[in-house]
């Protein structure tokens, strides 16, 4: 009998929230960008900018991910080997991209513990655990992941998972000061993102859009950098309806929320990534998260646009204000939060040439603006569309299509909650005026599941917008009981023939003629969670793969010029830099982030994932790459132990794991346990796991508050009775051999 792999194996396919706010937005320019007078020169300010360094995390102020170095160029790349390999001594997602400054080398993982090391050798200078309490891993909506830190006069600045903003000496991992940014312990905030650096201060938002009922209230803060003393904030969106503005751009928030919000919830709006910089016009540029929650019968609104919600903002550096703000999605009800990273350049536009910020958005469409005034001067699909069938420039909204109202059927809505780009960072090169883009070229059937007539109506406590990938294990069958009547697959692949439904595309934008140059297809039927991008001089681009292999192309044409087997599954962006006269190139490799319970692309599943995480460094006439050590037995199912349930157990328990397990537990080798091939042991402490926390040090938080006695003895049924049909049919299929 094969296992059942309905909701629990698709629930990673899935983002929990749901509404129809199909309602307009736009740009505003709330105010001319603030004068400069009395600041300091940008060139003045004390970045090492030699092009042999990698001093901020997009390699330069405009995060182009861009480095000039041409000793490893299009004609010698082949060369590539290892020059060494430094383990991080974990096995959760590596998400940073290393700083290299005098030959040390500084980079963040897992919790934000920051490590110092050697450039030319990996060894260890120093380490700094911020001490986190595995427990707030549970306000993590992705994992305990890190995208990097700041350096700045000697000291390097990390914003740890549980929030707080650390100040290190470079020399020796010293704690200088600290500062807890977060406002309200009550509500479920983290930090994950890279912090930036402005003329005088530390900058950084929180996650915590993506949790349903229990979402919080997204902000920016801003700590000064020599004493970490705070500030100013700068909140997304409105407080609640009784409660004063904070700042006066939240009154007309405030308008566009609609007169029946429910003051319980936070509203989302988080900025969890894409915080960015530009001296020139002293502004800080980021990007907003999604409303929370969706699900508007529970909060009685009408359709409105949410502001400042999926929205671009610039910030006067000096004191938070707004300068303007463009709305990517108004009312957004897809997941299409805009916090992926921006690329600031200097383009001819219309025959001038203008300072623009760029990004290539999760909700498929590429975006240039004006960076001083915020007026949009482009918007154009990068990938396919199907909600929207383009953007009016003139009033800068979206043009919904009736695929995007999925309130009476589902809809295959293209691109899916993943987006048609997420958090990995892209490239631009001003070597050939390109961009280059890891895409998703995947959608979701999105539902109102509450009126779909399954078991499951809305689970509230993770992610806000009901959708199923039509990838490879999608079983409309399979799924009927818990999520209702869905889509035949074969009735979706109509839509485009002749192309997967689920595809990774690393594209190559030409953001002035505003059209695709070259494509490279990077994985197909599943999402591998491939990696971030960088582009060089020396005409190459570079990209890590889920599959463990990292390819170089020719930067002009696309063409592969070398391929190295890891081993280890990359999702980070590579970065470059010379020491000695050696160029390098290095990537952070390791499974985690927003995949967590993903099961790992077979090529890379078949190591263990506690040594794939690791940082690799490579160099011209480099050797191999050791492979990992290998998985006992990925696959197998260990046989169970004796267990009595009934059907209608097993199936609450389905139910049950659906609702509160699956969002970090997957089937398959992954990041986390698969929960259906447990030892004997584990099956034995079980409801001491899930009920008491046995296993909290380790970050598996109890869930009592959510889950009773009853509802834990079903799902651990659902698991075992998973694992016995498991273990029958591999034992099946060995006897037949």
């Amino acid at each position: 009998m094969k296992p059942n792999r309905t909701a629990s194996a698709n629930l990673r396919n899935r983002v929990l929230g749901l509404a129809c706010t199909l309602t307009l937005g736009g740009a505003l320019a709330l105010a001319a960008t603030a004068s400069l007078a009395g600041l300091p020169d940008p060139s003045s300010l004390s970045y090492p900018v030699a092009a042999e360094q990698w001093p901020l995390t997009g390699g330069d102020q405009s995060g182009t991910w861009f480095s000039a170095l041409t000793q490893i160029n299009d004609t010698n790349a082949g060369q590539l080997g290892l020059a060494w390999a430094y383990d991080m001594g974990t096995d959760r997602g590596q998400e940073a991209t290393p700083l290299v400054i005098d030959g040390v080398m500084y980079t963040s993982g897992v919790w934000g513990i920051v490590y110092a090391l050697d450039a030319t050798t990996g060894k260890l200078i120093w380490q700094f655990d911020p001490g986190i309490d595995p427990m707030s891993a549970r306000n993590a909506c992705c994992d305990t992941v890190n995208r990097g830190v700041a350096y700045r006069d000697g000291v390097v600045f990390v914003a740890s998972e549980d929030g707080k903003l650390h100040a290190l000496d470079a020399k020796t991992g010293a704690e200088k000061w600290t500062a807890d940014t977060i406002i309200n312990r009550k509500q479920v905030y983290a930090s994950t993102g890279a912090v930036i650096l402005t003329s005088d201060a530390v900058v950084i938002g929180n996650s915590g859009a993506d949790l349903g009922d229990g979402s919080s209230r997204g902000y920016i803060s801003a700590w000064d950098i020599k004493t970490g003393k705070f500030k100013w904030r700068f909140f997304t969106v409105p407080p609640a309806p009784d409660q004063p503005f904070e700042h006066p751009e939240l009154a007309m928030a405030a308008k566009s929320w609609g007169p029946n919000r429910d003051g319980k919830y936070q509203n989302g709006g988080a900025v969890w990534d894409g915080l960015s910089y530009d001296p020139q016009t002293d502004q800080i540029v980021f990007g907003t998260a999604n409303a929370s929650p969706y699900l508007r019968v529970k909060t009685g609104a009408e359709r409105h646009d949410d502001l400042f919600n999926a929205s671009i903002i610039a910030v006067n550096a000096q004191n938070g204000r707004m300068n303007w703000y463009y709305q990517e999605t108004p009312g957004d009800s897809w997941d299409y939060d805009a916090v992926q990273k921006f690329i600031f350049a200097n383009l001819p536009v219309g025959g001038e040439k203008r300072r623009v910020v760029m990004q290539a958005s999760k909700n498929g469409f590429y975006y240039t603006l004006d960076l001083k005034t915020g007026k949009l001067l482009a918007a154009d699909a990068f990938t396919y569309v199907n909600w929207a069938k383009g953007v009016d420039l003139a009033t800068g909204r979206p043009q919904f299509t009736e695929v995007a109202d999925y309130s009476k059927r589902p809809k295959n809505v293209y691109p899916s909650w993943a987006g048609g780009h997420t958090w990995n960072p892209m490239s631009f090169s001003p070597k050939t005026g390109l961009v280059y883009i890891p895409t998703l070229d995947v959608p979701n059937v999105i539902l109102n599941m509450a009126g779909n007539g399954g078991a499951l109506k809305h689970v509230e406590g993770f992610f806000n917008a009901d959708g199923l990938i039509p990838d490879d294990t999608y079983d409309p069958a399979g799924m009927k009981r818990l999520f209702g009547a869905l889509p035949d697959k074969a009735e979706l692949a109509k839509e485009r023939p002749g192309t997967r439904m689920v595809r990774e595309i690393l594209k190559a934008w030409d953001p002035v003629k505003r059209q695709v140059v070259w494509s490279q297809v990077t994985s197909e039927g599943n999402r591998g969670y491939d990696g971030g991008v960088l582009s060089t001089a020396g005409n190459i681009v570079v990209q890590g793969r889920g599959d463990g292999t990292i390819w170089v192309y020719n930067a002009t044409t696309g063409q592969p010029i070398k391929t190295i087997q890891t081993g280890s599954h990359i999702m980070a962006a590579p970065m470059t830099y010379k020491v000695g006269g050696v160029q390098y190139i290095a990537v952070q490799a390791g499974y985690g982030g927003s995949g967590i319970s993903f099961p790992i692309p077979p090529s890379s599943a078949a190591y263990r994932n506690m040594n794939t995480n690791r940082i690799l460094v490579f160099k011209l006439g480099g050797g191999a790459v050791t492979p990992p050590e290998p998985r006992v037995n990925p696959f197998d199912y260990p046989e169970p132990p004796k267990f009595t349930a009934t059907a209608a157990q097993i199936a609450h328990g389905e139910e049950k794991f659906t609702e509160y397990c699956s969002r970090c537990h997957g089937f398959g080798p992954g990041v986390t346990p698969d929960l259906s091939r447990l030892p004997p042991e584990v099956h034995a402490m079980f409801a001491d796991i899930v009920l008491k926390g046995a296993l909290a040090p380790l970050g598996m938080a109890p869930l009592n508050d959510v889950v009773s006695k009853d509802d834990v003895e079903a799902i651990h049924a659902y698991l075992l009775d998973q694992e016995k049909q498991g273990y029958e049919a591999q034992h099946k299929k060995t006897a037949g051999n």
